[in-house]
């Protein structure tokens, strides 16, 4: 018999992840509209499409050195904490940032609180990624997931469209930097209000050492083959850290221009996040994947030899459309492998993969951009993109083998 019985709105019936959705919704329009602020302001002031791409590797770099005893604290103490106090550093850069592009302060001034961003992200990325499916029931968390990232990515089309708006009927990045933190400051009232369930109990999460987490990883080859696939197809692919420089020198559609493009790839993955929701889980997720990488780096072939705004935007939703199932299969298929006890430590793994192929990608996006140009260097990034993709399946044959993606029963 087909299934007649799949709730598209299973997850959202929960006051718990209405609240967390919700609320991380209208603080990632705040972090989305810095990033744009942060972007355009270093590229008016040095003109270079490498301190665009330090950006990303100031950023990534604490991730990396904390994530081990990120991971080991997220499962040893309640999670719901470590998020508030996540939150709490967004803030305190947020108000710097803000301080310092208002007098004109020094360029260091702008990548060291970048880096304590990076800091608040090192422990916010492993607790968002084991809090919320302590409060989805296991038969919703792949519809969960769906709408919180589908969420994410609306936020992320709205916050650069609005950041770029600002930036451009104000001529100057300091407000952007105080609605980002306004919009932190929501997502940490909306984590107050949630009632969340213990889990796991905390001397539980608590054994193991630090390199638990890395171990369960290596041993279970579907995370490990899947995690893979996302860091170097999005390291790669990463086209969007150059988008101020196609924006001004390319596209020369100015600020407002660049925030519709950095908002593309959102739109996009809305669209597939809405048709994921309202579809039963997918039955063949491992070659969903594959396929959706390739087309990523097509489309990102597709952006870089673009000389028109609209063929660029195009290329831009298809890009995010794609990586919207990737998100979707990842983000479902680490927590439904890994036990409560240690989903800290390994959301803490799965964030350096994702903290490496977003942010150091970008850095290896803006410091080749530097040698080779921003066209070669996204064009030569999808094409990499493409070749990972075969790798990967040879070397790993599980994930081309990955059928449903839903909880064991």
């Amino acid at each position: 018999m087909p299934e007649l019985t799949h709730d598209p709105y299973a997850a959202l019936r929960s006051r718990d992840v209405r609240l967390y959705i919700s609320g991380n919704f209208l603080g990632t329009i705040g972090q989305q509209m810095q990033e744009i602020a942060i972007g355009w302001e270093l590229y008016e002031r040095t003109h270079s499409a490498f301190a665009l791409g330090l950006v990303g590797l100031v950023l990534v770099l604490p991730v990396i050195a904390l994530a081990l005893p990120a991971g080991q604290i997220v499962d040893a103490r309640d999670r719901r904490k470590v998020l508030l106090a996540a939150q709490s550093l967004f803030v305190t850069a947020s108000i710097g940032l803000a301080l310092v592009t208002l007098s004109r302060g020094p360029i260091w001034a702008i990548y060291a609180l970048l880096a304590l961003n990076g800091i608040a992200n090192a422990f916010q990325s492993p607790a968002k990624g084991a809090f919320l499916p302590q409060i989805v029931p296991a038969s919703a968390l792949s519809n969960g997931m769906t709408w919180n990232s589908g969420a994410w990515q609306l936020a992320a089309v709205l916050g650069p469209a609005a950041g770029g708006a600002v930036i451009g009927l104000t001529h100057h990045a300091t407000m952007a930097f105080v609605l980002g933190g306004t919009g932190t400051l929501i997502f940490a009232t909306a984590l107050a209000l949630i009632h969340s369930r213990p889990g796991a109990a905390r001397a539980e999460r608590a054994r193991g050492d630090l390199m638990s987490g890395l171990r369960f990883v290596w041993n279970t080859k579907l995370i490990l083959a899947t995690l893979t696939l996302d860091m170097f197809a999005v390291l790669l692919g990463g086209a969007t850290t150059l988008l101020p420089v196609f924006a001004k020198d390319i596209l020369h559609v100015g600020p407002g221009g660049l925030g519709w493009l950095a908002a593309a790839p959102s739109t996009g993955a809305v669209i597939v996040a809405l048709a994921v929701a309202h579809r039963p889980p997918m039955q063949r997720a491992g070659r969903a994947l594959m396929l959706a990488v390739i087309g990523f780096g097509l489309a990102t072939i597709g952006f870089g030899l673009s000389k028109s705004f609209w063929l660029s935007l195009a290329c831009l939703a298809v890009i995010g459309g794609l990586d919207m199932i990737s998100v979707v299969i990842r983000a479902t298929l680490v927590p439904l492998l890994t036990p409560d006890a240690m989903r800290g430590r390994v959301a803490a793994i799965n964030g350096v993969f994702i903290g490496t192929s977003n942010e150091l990608g970008g850095f290896e996006s803006g410091a080749l951009a530097s040698l080779i140009g921003p066209v070669a260097a996204v064009v030569l990034g999808g094409i990499g993109t493409i070749a990972t993709v075969i790798a990967i399946a040879v070397t790993w044959p599980e994930i081309r083998a990955f059928g449903k993606l839903e909880a064991p029963s």
